[in-house]
């Protein structure tokens, strides 16, 4: 099945089952979410975005010992209906993702301008120091516009889930193009892909286009194999954890809002796909 995918290596889609994901490290789901979802999700990103809440929360990570943002992405309606989507944790309960037992660890939420800028070759892993892969960790990016060339792609190095290196290891390469790389950049809205975190991606720049190509929306949830303490990404993520438990989002799964399964915030470089 090659809807919405195209690999720069050859024919070798991979259509959700998690039978790849082991070797590639990463799985496409072209038209994963149901349109209504996205249709409540689009307005929510625009709000997050035009209202300066997103900007708050970045300057709330910069301003470690800050004030808190008053709002999180969590707080919105249908933002907290995707972290806990069901089909999406149906599928990270499988053996080859995360297995029975997992905790969310974020959601971002973005809105990106045409003709916007690429970023470099980077993975999302977190652990300090890195030295190992026994926990997977798993980012769901979802693009709720779709993907195009003229929004800018996805590239990613299948298989390079399984080194252990610094999130900045392949930084030097800019968005440059690597050997054996994927690109996915031809998604119908409501498309998700998911990831290993320690994979290596890049966001590509986004090619010129006459016509009106829209925004690149793009909303990361992420999500970790308990048995390990985490580092956290914001240094208010108790807040966003309670956010979820007071909206009674975790219903049923006890562990998955659950701050036990976290070490205390360090601010760090962070990087998003």
């Amino acid at each position: 099945m090659n809807r919405g995918f195209r690999n720069v290596r050859g024919n070798r889609a991979n259509d959700g089952r998690t039978g790849n994901f082991a070797e590639d490290g990463f799985l496409v789901l072209p038209g994963f979410l149901p349109a209504g979802l996205v249709g409540r999700l689009v307005p929510e990103v625009d709000r997050w975005v035009e209202t300066g809440w997103r900007q708050r929360s970045i300057d709330a990570c910069a301003d470690v010992g800050g004030p808190p943002p008053r709002m999180v992405e969590l707080d919105l309606e249908a933002h907290g209906e995707l972290a806990v989507y069901p089909p999406l944790l149906d599928l990270l309960r499988s053996p080859e993702l995360l297995g029975g037992s997992f905790v969310f660890h974020h959601l971002h939420s973005d809105r990106r301008p045409v003709g916007g800028a690429g970023k470099s070759w980077h993975h999302d892993y977190e652990q300090r120091p890195q030295r190992d892969r026994r926990f997977p960790m798993i980012h769901a990016l979802h693009y709720i516009g779709g993907l195009r060339p003229e929004l800018g792609g996805l590239a990613v190095l299948p298989g390079s889930q399984r080194e252990v290196a610094e999130k900045d290891a392949r930084r030097h390469a800019g968005t440059d193009v690597l050997p054996g790389e994927v690109v996915i950049d031809d998604l119908p809205p409501g498309s998700t892909v998911v990831l290993h975190s320690a994979l290596f991606h890049a966001r590509r720049a986004a090619r010129p286009s006459r016509g009106n190509a829209g925004s690149r929306y793009m909303i990361d949830g992420s999500y970790c194999r308990t048995g390990t303490l985490w580092p956290p990404v914001k240094p208010y993520w108790r807040q966003v954890l309670a956010v979820a438990r007071a909206r009674g989002l975790g219903a049923g799964r006890p562990e998955l809002f659950c701050e036990r399964h976290f070490s205390e915030y360090e601010a760090a470089r962070r990087s998003s796909a």
